[in-house]
Parts: C-alpha cells; sequence; structure tokens
C-alpha cells in the first residue's frame, strides 16, 4: 500500500499541452480533439476557452480520461479511464481538410491520429507532419505509420540507452529531422543530413513535470516557425519546458476544473 502526497483534477492530454504552449507564444493554433457530451468534455471545453485555445470539437461517446501516477523525480505511470469512440469519417474529411490549409500539421498518437496518418500514406494532401512519439523503443508497431508520414517526429529517452541511434532508427523511416528529450540531462536533435546538436536543461525548481514534453515540442516549434537553426530550436523548447515545470498544470493558464 502506498499513499499519496497529493492529487487534483485538472486538463490533460497531449494535443491538448501542445496547444496551450503554442498560443502562450503567438502561434495561430487550432486544437481538433474528439470530445464527449459528459461533465469530463464540458470541463475540457470551459479550460481550454479559458486559456483562449481555439477548439474545433468532433462528437464522441465518452471522453478521455487517464490518472497519471507520478514520483517527485517525474517518472509516470498513465492509466486510462476512457477512450473516445472511433471518429466519424466526416470528421475526419473536415480535420484533413483543415491540415490542408495549415502551416504545419502536428498529428499525436490516437485512434483519429491514425486515422490521418492512413490517408496520408494513401496519397492525400497535407502539410508537414510533426508527431510526438513519446517513449517510443524503435519497434512500436503503433507509431510505424506515424513514423513514415513525418516530417519531424519527437520521443523521449525512455525507450532507449542509445537514444542518438533511436533517433537515426527513426530517420532511416524517412523524416528529416529527430528530437529527443532526456529530463535532466537536456535534449538532442538529429537530421538526415548527419547534423547533430544539443543543449542543456534549464536549472529550475520543478513543481510539477507533467507537459514538459509537450511544453519542449511547442518551443521548438514555435522558433522553427520563426526561422532559427536547430540548437536555437532546442533552446526555445529548453525555455518553454520550464512553464510547465513551474506549474501544477500544463500550463499556468490552465484553471483547476470544479
Amino acid at each position: 500500500m502506498q499513499f499519496a502526497l497529493g492529487d487534483r483534477h485538472t486538463l490533460g492530454g497531449t494535443s491538448a499541452g501542445k496547444a496551450l504552449h503554442l498560443v502562450d507564444q503567438g502561434v495561430d493554433v487550432t486544437l481538433h480533439a474528439l470530445v464527449g457530451d459528459d461533465d469530463d468534455g464540458r470541463r475540457i471545453k470551459a479550460a481550454v476557452a479559458a486559456a483562449h485555445v481555439p477548439l474545433a470539437a468532433y462528437a464522441s461517446a465518452r471522453t478521455e480520461r487517464h490518472t497519471n501516477l507520478m514520483t517527485s523525480a517525474g517518472e509516470r505511470v498513465s492509466i486510462y479511464l476512457s477512450t473516445p469512440s472511433a471518429p466519424a469519417p466526416r470528421d475526419v474529411d473536415r480535420i484533413e481538410a483543415a491540415l490542408r490549409k495549415a502551416e504545419v500539421a502536428v498529428i499525436d498518437l490516437s485512434e483519429l491520429g491514425a486515422a490521418l496518418v492512413a490517408r496520408r500514406l494513401a496519397g492525400a494532401a497535407g502539410a508537414p507532419i510533426w508527431t510526438d512519439l513519446h517513449d517510443y523503443d524503435g519497434a512500436a508497431a503503433f507509431h510505424e505509420p506515424f513514423l513514415r508520414v513525418a516530417d519531424v517526429v519527437f520521443m523521449n529517452d525512455d525507450g532507449t540507452d542509445d537514444p542518438w541511434a533511436l533517433m537515426q532508427s527513426c530517420l532511416d523511416r524517412g523524416p528529416r529531422l529527430a528530437v529527443c528529450t532526456q529530463g535532466a540531462q537536456g535534449a538532442s536533435a538529429l537530421a538526415a543530413n548527419g547534423e547533430r546538436a544539443q543543449v542543456r536543461a534549464v536549472p529550475m525548481e520543478i513543481v510539477d513535470t507533467n507537459g514538459a514534453g509537450d511544453a519542449f515540442f511547442a518551443g521548438f516549434l514555435t522558433a522553427s516557425l520563426a526561422g532559427e537553426d536547430v540548437t536555437g530550436c532546442l533552446a526555445a523548447g529548453a525555455r518553454q519546458a520550464t512553464v510547465a515545470l513551474a506549474s501544477e498544470h500544463l500550463h499556468p493558464a490552465v484553471v483547476a476544473p470544479a
């Protein structure tokens, strides 16, 4: 038996985390998500609206919910309590149309993301895809289609002892750039042309590590859109990660639901 040192009920989800931090940096972004007509769905809509994140919500039989068990060192086990229903084809059509008008399409690991990726593999046109593979180990089958359509891939080092080898294995499937976050050790990037870059993490007092990877992703993407080189993008990602690390929520703009 273990006793929790604390608990909180708050907005979660990797896509929401990225959108919050992109909006924080002035990027024109729309969050496309499956949301149920239930109390949790209403809390999500209220939270993103309060944070000024434009939301395009699509009907789901239930809202995604999960419980994160976390240590003070940031180690985490995520237990999914419910997952969205399968996206309706007409909703995938609407999102695909939006992606054709975007400068960058951020597609996260999900059933909805898999549907969009399958269409891209079948020849659908659209913006360059950036995707977050999270704790990818280099072999998980679900991640493979995302890898093969992506322009840029992100991951953390939880699933590997050799981040450079993992990034190279990703590049061998087609992306032009791979980025690996390594917690307190900082982050690394490897380009298809062999260019390597690294930055240290920004020293700080950590409140909560949840969402730091999404904040890093958003900081990196924002800098890339502004024309920064890879090292500059890594540094921007490390700076933005501190915004999440200093908050008990994905972003300080999030207000805990009633």
